[in-house]
């Protein structure tokens, strides 16, 4: 069985905007990643590491454990052996508590690639190859989190680019989601239902690819 580690947030863990609720896991991307793998005739299992606020290397002031850096080397030996991480964050670099811009979340994925790789694994487990998913681009934040995104489209600009260029330098897999989805129309920061359908069944097609090299 091949096992694919979603490292990830909010867009990932599937919050359904506006709320604090969760969709369920064959309703968001990555349920639906296993799924349209699974009908292919593949053995896979998903594992979900998705939490709410994350950053890519940055510290949250007001809550705690939101570094993506933290800790991420041991839950690669944790979960090992691995057949494909994916990387799906930086849309929290972008919080209004941060000046951070598309360059400085972007420097921060390549360090969590480099964490990935330099992970303490079994010897004779292979290094995973890394799949970095850009998020789509943050729109109007609206509803209750308008203040905690305010300024985020603006700082977000170039993300996509970024991000190809990161992993471009350090021969790692890329996807661009705003390629098949917007952010959400509802909240302008999330992912809707439907949105993460159409995520999960394109990134089935690529990790398919990857896996089978």
């Amino acid at each position: 069985m091949d096992q694919i580690f979603v490292y990830a947030d909010s867009l990932s863990w599937g919050i359904i905007p506006t709320t604090r609720q969760r969709l369920k896991f064959d309703q968001r991307w990555p349920g639906v990643l296993e799924a349209e793998l699974i009908k292919q005739g593949r053995s896979v299992r998903v594992l979900e590491d998705c939490l709410n606020g994350r950053r890519t290397v940055f510290e949250d002031p007001f809550l705690p454990g939101r570094n993506g850096l933290v800790g991420l080397a041991q839950k690669i030996e944790m979960h090992s052996p691995l057949a494909i991480v994916v990387l799906m964050l930086g849309t929290n670099d972008f919080q209004s508590v941060h000046p951070h811009t598309a360059w400085h979340a972007a420097q921060g994925v390549a360090t969590l690639v480099r964490a990935v790789r330099q992970a303490p694994i079994e010897p004779g487990m292979p290094v995973p190859p890394i799949l970095v998913v850009a998020p789509p681009p943050i729109e109007a934040p609206r509803g209750p989190i308008a203040s905690k995104f305010a300024g985020a489209p603006e700082k977000c600009a170039g993300l996509a680019k970024e991000y190809r260029e990161v992993c471009t330098a350090m021969n790692c897999h890329y996807f661009d989601a705003g390629a098949v989805t917007s952010a959400s129309r509802v909240d302008g920061v999330h992912l809707d239902a439907d949105q993460h359908a159409l995520l999960g069944r394109a990134l089935a097609t690529v990790v398919a690819e990857i896996i089978t090299r």
